[in-house]
C-alpha cells in the first residue's frame, strides 16, 4: 500500500550515553585494588627489611619503588577508560547516522522531495559537482590531443612514397588542406568541455591538421596539464578582460607596461604556485617559455584577419588564460 503524500517520518532516535558513564567501572576498581596491594607489599618490605643507615638517596629510591608502579597502573587504567568511552561514543554516532539515513530515505519515499534540503547537504553536493567538473575537464584535456591525433591518422589514406602527387616549387602538403577558420581556432584553444563534447573534438581535429595551430594546441595542453598538477585550473580563474585594441597592440609586437592590462589574472595563490614552479622545475619552465613563444606567433597570425568579437572570444579561452598567468609570472607585462 502506497504511503500518503503528507506522510512524514517520525523523530530520529539518538541513543543516550550509558547511565553509569560517569561512575567507577571495573577498570577503576581493579586499578584501585592493584594500587592498594602494591602499596601494602612495598611498604611492608621497606618497613620490616631491617636495613639501617637510610639517607636521602635511599629515601628517594623507596618513594620511586612504591609510587611509580602505582602511577603506571593508573595511567593504564585511564587509557583503558578513555578507549572504552570512545568506543561507546563511536557506536552512538554510528547509530545516529543510521537513524538519520533511514529517516532521509523514508522522507523521500513518503513524497518529501518537494522540501528544501539542508544547507549543509546542498553545499556538499555543490562541492562534489565542482570536483566532478574539474575531473571531467582534466580528463578531456588529457584525452583530447591523443583522440584527435588517432582520428587524423585513421582518416588519412595510406600512400606509398612514389604515389604522392608532385607539388610544384616545394609546396608543403599542408597547403592542400583548407585554411583553419577563426571559429575552429578559438574552439580548439579552449579545448573540449567534457569527454563527450563532440563539437569541441571536431574543432580540435581540424586544428591539428594545421601545423602551426597544432603546435600551439599541443604546447597549451602540456602547460595546462602541468598546471593541473598543482591544482591550478583555468576554469577557476576569473581574469580581468582587456580591450581588443590592447590585444592588437600585443600582436604588433608591443610589450611592457603599456599592455599590462592583458595580464588580467589576479589570483594570488595561482600566481605564487606558478612562480615557485618556474623557479624549481626546469621542465615546467621550458614548457612555459615554449608555449609563450608559440602563443605570440599564433596570435599574430590570428589577429591579422580577426574581428574584435573574435579576439574577445579567444581571450576567454583556457589557452589565453594560461598565457595571462604565465605572462605575469615571466614578466611579459613588466
Amino acid at each position: 500500500m502506497a504511503q500518503s503524500k503528507d506522510a512524514r517520518p517520525g523523530p530520529v532516535s539518538i541513543p543516550s550515553p550509558p547511565a553509569n558513564s560517569g561512575g567507577l567501572s571495573g577498570i577503576e576498581l581493579t586499578a584501585a585494588a592493584l594500587s592498594l596491594l602494591w602499596l601494602v607489599i612495598s611498604g611492608a618490605f621497606f618497613l620490616f627489611s631491617g636495613t639501617e643507615g637510610a639517607d636521602g638517596i635511599r629515601f628517594l629510591l623507596i618513594l620511586m619503588v612504591i609510587f611509580f608502579p602505582v602511577g603506571m597502573i593508573w595511567v593504564a587504567a585511564l587509557g583503558a577508560r578513555a578507549s572504552r568511552i570512545m568506543r561507546e561514543e563511536s557506536t552512538r554516532l554510528q547509530t545516529a547516522i543510521d537513524a538519520i539515513r533511514h529517516a532521509y530515505i523514508t522522507q523521500n519515499q513518503a513524497g518529501g522531495r518537494d522540501q528544501a534540503p539542508h544547507p549543509s547537504i546542498v553545499k556538499k553536493l555543490e562541492e562534489i559537482a565542482d570536483a566532478q567538473k574539474k575531473a571531467e575537464t582534466t580528463l578531456a584535456m588529457f584525452t583530447s590531443t591523443r583522440a584527435a591525433q588517432i582520428a587524423v591518422h585513421a582518416a588519412a589514406p595510406d600512400a606509398e612514397p612514389g604515389d604522392q602527387p608532385a607539388l610544384a616549387l616545394g609546396t608543403p602538403a599542408e597547403a592542400l588542406h583548407p585554411p583553419l577558420s577563426n571559429a575552429d581556432f578559438i574552439r580548439a584553444l579552449h579545448f573540449p568541455e567534457t569527454a563527450d563534447d563532440q563539437e569541441g573534438f571536431a574543432a580540435l581535429r581540424r586544428a591539428l591538421k594545421d601545423r602551426p595551430s597544432a603546435q600551439l594546441v599541443q604546447a597549451a595542453q602540456d602547460v595546462l596539464t602541468l598546471l593541473s598538477q598543482d591544482g591550478i585550473y583555468m576554469d577557476d580563474l576569473r581574469p580581468d578582460m582587456a580591450r581588443p585594441e590592447l590585444w592588437r597592440r600585443f600582436a604588433k609586437g608591443e610589450r611592457g607596461r603599456t599592455i599590462a592590462a592583458l595580464g588580467g589574472v589576479r589570483d594570488r595563490s595561482s600566481l605564487a604556485l606558478t612562480a615557485g614552479r618556474m623557479k624549481q622545475d626546469p621542465i615546467f619552465r621550458d614548457a612555459a617559455h615554449h608555449f609563450l613563444r608559440l602563443f605570440d606567433k599564433g596570435f599574430a597570425r590570428f589577429e591579422s584577419n580577426a574581428t574584435d568579437t573574435e579576439i574577445s572570444e579567444l581571450a576567454g579561452t583556457r589557452t589565453a588564460r594560461a598565457f595571462m598567468l604565465l605572462g605575469r609570472v615571466t614578466g611579459t607585462f613588466d
